[in-house]
């Protein structure tokens, strides 16, 4: 090989500036990409966590919604012959009516009166027994503490033999359609006599009103 070729071939090499140069250039990039990399890898993580999120939330409001559905159908089948029954309470109050104006002695002396009587009392059971069967009884409160959630007081009347507030009288008899208060019975309540003792059961009434029926 000749001294000129030699020569060529020794200038046309990198030397060791270039090489360490390109070298730490190479470096340079390859942690901006790691860099970028992780960016881009927590954005990522980020939007999933999000998507996660919302996927949660559609999940419990789907559940609350489904939830709150069985509930409302749960009360249309039981309480939605509300309004019938308040319409019909005046049938049962009239069957009453009825019963009570018969004079006792009168249905021992008239077979014939004592057969209406009959028959009116047997179509006052079934009525009621009708109205069992579709959640709606009947409260008759007499000799109860007044509630008054469940009772409306017409007058107040002295009588110091029972507790304050014991339910006398029952003017009209009220009523519950499952859980619910349809109508409140009409009472009369006493007065004058000893405190009443104040029981858990009355605590809890008391604390808690119990929801209205609807018109």
């Amino acid at each position: 090989m000749s001294d000129d070729k030699k020569a060529i071939d020794e200038t046309s090499q990198p030397g060791p500036a270039a090489s360490a140069e390109g070298g730490e250039v190479g470096v340079e990039q390859l942690k901006a990409m790691i860099a970028a990399l992780q960016a881009d890898l927590e954005k990522k993580s980020a939007e999933i966590a999000a998507k996660q999120d919302q996927y949660l939330r559609a999940v419990a409001e789907t559940e609350n919604v489904r939830r709150r559905l069985e509930k409302e159908k749960e009360d249309i089948g039981k309480y939605a012959i509300t309004k019938f029954a308040k319409d019909i309470l005046s049938v049962g109050d009239n069957f009453q009516r009825a019963i009570a104006a018969v004079p006792k002695d009168a249905v021992e002396t008239d077979p014939a009166l004592k057969s209406l009587l009959d028959g009116v009392t047997l179509a006052e059971r079934d009525y009621k027994s009708a109205l069992e069967r579709h959640g709606v009884r009947i409260i008759d409160p007499t000799g109860k503490p007044f509630d008054p959630h469940h009772h409306q007081a017409v007058m107040e009347q002295e009588n110091t033999s029972v507790p304050a507030g014991t339910v006398l009288q029952v003017y009209q008899v009220g009523y519950m359609i499952d859980d619910r208060n349809l109508r409140p019975a009409m009472v009369v309540v006493s007065r004058g006599g000893p405190k009443p003792a104040k029981t858990d059961d009355t605590a809890s009434a008391t604390a808690k009103e119990p929801p209205q029926a609807d018109a």
